[in-house]
Order: C-alpha cells, then structure tokens, then sequence
C-alpha cells in the first residue's frame, strides 16, 4: 500500500462550536469537506489540514486516520483481512463517494482506509 494523504481525525461534539478556534484563530479555511458530522480544516496551500468529526455517519465507530491510498483500496482491503487485522467497517462505497473501510491497527486505534473517486 502506498498512502498519497494521511489526515488526523479530531472527535468534537460540535463542528460550528469548534469553528472560531480552527477558522478563527489558527485561520484555517473549511472549504473542503463540510457535511454536518465531518468538516475538513486546511491552509489555503492545503498542506496543514485536519478534520473534525462528531460521529461517523455509517461506521459503528470514529477513525483517528484517514489514509487516501488511490486506486488500492481493494488491495489494501484484503491485505488487512490476510494479515488478520480487525476490520470496523467493511469494504464499502459510501454515498459522498469515498470508497473505504476501517480497519483497527494492533495499538487499537481505528484508521480509515479510502479512496476518493477523484483521486
């Protein structure tokens, strides 16, 4: 696998509450991704960026990660199930056009494998 973007994923129980703090004062624009449970942060060159998440709108469970891996989400997929990996959130394309799953990493923490259609 070979990851082409690696973003944090902050848990916050209210995007607009956190709004002033990562717009406002770190001046980070959300002109990227912005649904009502995820909203991505970024500088205008976009290499500083972060998204702020409430709940995750079909997994059972929030990623700290998400990893963009281009066209090899399916390798990535059953790479994760040979090794025996946890997977959260199976393979799937969700309606907002990513294609991904969640898979849990050994240290426990659950990271969001994908591949964006425009990638």
């Amino acid at each position: 696998m070979r990851p082409t973007h690696i973003i944090a994923n902050l848990s916050v129980p209210d995007i607009g509450a956190a709004r002033e703090f990562y717009a406002d004062y770190l001046g980070l624009s959300d002109e990227g991704i912005t649904m009502d449970w995820v909203s991505r942060f970024q500088s205008p060159d976009g290499r500083a960026a972060v998204q702020l998440v409430t709940h995750d709108a079909t997994a059972p469970q929030d990623s700290v990660l998400s990893v963009a891996v281009g066209d090899e989400v399916e390798e990535a997929y059953a790479e994760a199930q040979r090794r025996g990996f946890e997977i959260v959130h199976p393979l799937t394309t969700e309606p907002w056009g990513l294609r991904r799953f969640l898979v849990r990493a050994p240290d426990g923490n659950v990271i969001n494998i994908n591949s964006h259609r425009d990638e």
